[in-house]
């Protein structure tokens, strides 16, 4: 790749080792100014150790960058920022006790120093977040900033520091539809402007709606550059994984909603502030049959999840399976299967071996203790049959959980939870952070386990993916149901619409939702 002047950005070459991994492989990425390019890949492919090193997090261990045409060596963020590269990080990097002016000031130069004098921020604050129509009140502490206006304010940081190359990772996982659709006018306007815009994403929609070029990258090395208009997602999917891909709804027959299973009532639950999560929210889940649980990340869906698998007390209500209370289900591995949505926190401990993960909920049974004395190789025998079942990339069952892949630390959990055959599977955000061939790997066993008679509560802030699994759709909003929709009929309007509060009057499919 030769260096061309006229290119907002170019990366050559470049090679980044650790130990027993080569994560970048003779990389070249070249980025033009005014366009917005699309970065794809699976996890572990390479992407976010690239942008490290572009936003001087991680150093090369060989290779080249130019900005404009000159070459430069970025030797920490602060280096990035004054080279004008400005980056919007999945996780926001946002103090959350500060305000949001205080916030977009932090780190930059005082123009009265020792005096701290925030009024010209805060007038050049309002005049980029109204020309961008990027509402964010200065004045509010980042903590009571919806999780949206937080994202917005993410960007604001970045436009307050001229940022003329700007790197967003997974910016519309906190959004609705509609506000996925500002984010996109933003950027086109962003490019517009002369900007270079490095869009990452693992969403095969938001490439097509977005980019004007996209890179491909897997197991370290470049797979390829295309126009966006020759990418089709069956193409990317293919380039990602090595092999199609397909996310798509599929037929199943109908569920016949003859056995009520989940049966919550009236629940209210608080967050960890003491702020009311759930309000009186109801719902039913029947054998057979999987509900999904759509929303803006925030509105509850975490406190339900925990409400139902026993881990948070609710103020009122009533959760049941099989008609037993919340408070008995958590002890039979029969009843319940619970996929946590963080499976390095609350789905595994990552310093104890697969083996141990996966009997870490059934030790104390007679077929594992014998006189107090754990059986390890009866642990071992039995892993090794979950290990093939489920198929756990491993080299053993004694391998310590933390040195597995995400999709197969995820695999673990799947196996434990669902190896009793509970009758009912509460799955919270089971595909977050996992790649395509994880992401499908997922699907298809939840939808095995709705064959086999279970019934699926499934949670996630991926509509696409509520939309393409779920017989029944509740969306969650400010913790109460705003109604509730037939899978194979719900549209992307109609579910932005709920998320966003416009109330739609409950139609229960043999069972009922509401709020």
């Amino acid at each position: 790749m030769g260096v061309d002047g006229d290119a907002a950005l170019k990366m050559v070459g470049i090679i980044k080792a650790f130990p027993g991994v080569l994560a970048n492989n003779n990389i070249e990425l070249e980025i033009k100014a005014g366009e917005v390019h699309g970065l794809l890949g699976e996890n572990g492919a390479g992407k976010t150790t690239l942008m490290n090193i572009l936003y001087g997090l991680l150093q090369p261990d060989s290779g080249t960058i130019f900005i404009k045409g000159r070459e430069v060596k970025i030797t920490s963020p602060k280096v990035a920022v004054e080279l004008g590269i400005g980056m919007v990080h999945q996780h926001f990097m946002l103090v959350e006790n500060l305000t949001a002016l205080e916030n977009a000031v932090l780190g930059m130069p005082m123009e009265h120093p020792p005096i701290l004098d925030l009024e010209p921020g805060r007038v050049r604050f309002r005049e980029i977040a109204q020309s961008y129509q990027l509402e964010v009140d200065p004045s509010t502490q980042v903590w009571q900033l919806p999780v949206g206006n937080q994202q917005w304010l993410e960007i604001l940081k970045q436009l307050f520091r001229n940022a003329s190359i700007l790197i967003l990772d997974e910016p519309t996982s906190v959004l609705a539809p509609s506000q996925a659709g500002q984010l996109f006018e933003t950027i086109r306007r962003l490019a517009g402007e002369g900007r270079a815009v490095i869009f990452i994403t693992h969403k095969l929609e938001e490439i097509q709606a977005v980019t004007d070029r996209v890179t491909v990258l897997r197991d370290g090395h470049v797979v390829g550059t295309l126009p966006t208009q020759e990418a089709t997602p069956a193409k990317l999917a293919q380039m990602m994984v090595g092999r199609p891909v397909s996310l798509d709804r599929r037929e199943r027959p109908p569920c016949a909603y003859s056995r009520k299973v989940l049966q919550v009532e009236n629940l209210v639950c608080n967050s960890d502030r003491g702020v009311v999560a759930l309000n009186h929210l109801s719902l039913d889940v029947y054998a057979g049959e999987i509900v999904g649980i759509a929303g803006v990340d925030g509105n509850g869906q975490r406190e339900l999840a925990e409400a139902i698998a026993g881990l948070r007390k609710p103020i009122s209500g009533t959760i049941q399976t099989n008609g037993i209370p919340v408070t008995e289900v958590v002890r039979d591995t029969t009843l319940l299967g619970y996929i946590p949505e963080d499976r390095r926190k609350t789905g595994l401990v990552l310093d104890f071996s697969v083996a141990e993960n996966l009997v870490i909920k059934s030790f104390a049974k007679r077929t594992y203790t014998q006189r107090g004395i754990l059986r390890f190789r009866q642990m071992h025998k039995d892993a090794e049959t979950l290990i093939q079942e489920f198929n756990i990339k491993t080299p053993g069952p004694a391998v310590l959980a933390r040195h597995l892949s995400g999709g197969n630390q995820q695999r673990v959990v799947l196996a434990r939870e669902l190896s009793a055959g509970p009758a009912m599977i509460l799955a919270s955000q089971p595909t977050r952070g996992l790649d395509l061939g994880a992401v499908e790997a997922v699907h298809m066993t939840l939808l095995r386990e709705r064959e086999r008679g279970a019934a699926v509560l499934f949670i996630s802030t991926e509509l696409s993916e509520v939309m393409a699994l779920s017989d029944r759709i509740v969306v969650l909003y400010r913790g109460r149901a705003m109604g509730v929709l037939e899978g194979d009929q719900a549209d992307v309007r109609q579910v932005g619409e709920l998320m966003l509060g416009h109330r739609r009057e409950a139609v229960p499919a043999g069972g009922g939702a509401n709020g």
